[in-house]
């Protein structure tokens, strides 16, 4: 059985294993910041606002996330201070510059009524078993939205295009990679979903 939480409801207990969901889903995009996933959690761990993330939970642990922001909201508080102590004086000063700038900041089209859900991903062990369909049902079933987006994802991320268009997301925007040979894929892209307010 699959249910849906906030993160902040299953409390801080939960925090570590929420933060091993996205670093071990993101190990490849995180691969900067270090390529162990023990501590790409570690260092990642202070800085989710649990209560942005929606977590899926199956059999009681952390199977899928996924982050809901609207207006200047963030998923993300970092602190120096802790990149400093995970990944050192250099490393961990750089990292959190790049996190801050690539991370951080709400979109272009940001008003009330929007959610961006970001972050999105499941547990190795749980993919194919319809946790993240069924997070993303929960989200999109939101009170007090007309439009969900999501931004930049990789064109060559199949599953997740299949996924959010299955469940009625459609592309509005698309960005071409400069140096797409090197980077494995050719643009992101961006969709959003509108619905009608009752």
């Amino acid at each position: 059985m699959i249910v849906i939480k906030r993160g902040d409801e299953l409390g801080e207990g939960h925090r570590r294993q929420i933060t091993e969901v996205l670093a071990r889903g993101f190990a490849e995009d995180f691969a900067f910041f270090s390529s162990d996933p023990e501590q790409l959690a570690a260092t990642f761990e202070h800085m989710l606002l649990t209560e942005r993330f929606f977590v899926a939970l199956a059999q009681g642990e952390p199977a899928a996330i996924a982050s809901v922001t609207s207006g200047d909201q963030e998923c993300f508080a970092p602190r120096l201070r802790e990149f400093r102590h995970h990944l050192g004086l250099l490393h961990g000063t750089i990292s959190y510059l790049v996190v801050r700038s690539q991370f951080l900041g709400a979109p272009d089209e940001a008003r009330d009524g929007l959610a961006e859900i970001g972050f999105v991903t499941t547990s190795p062990a749980h993919q194919g078993r319809g946790v993240a369909t069924a997070l993303m049902q929960h989200i999109v079933g939101l009170p007090g939205y007309d439009e969900f987006i999501l931004r930049e994802i990789k064109d060559t991320n199949a599953p997740a295009l299949g996924l959010y268009r299955k469940l009625g997301f459609t592309e509005y925007r698309r960005r071409p990679l400069r140096f797409a040979r090197r980077a494995g894929f050719s643009a992101y892209v961006s969709l959003h979903l509108r619905r009608e307010q009752p």
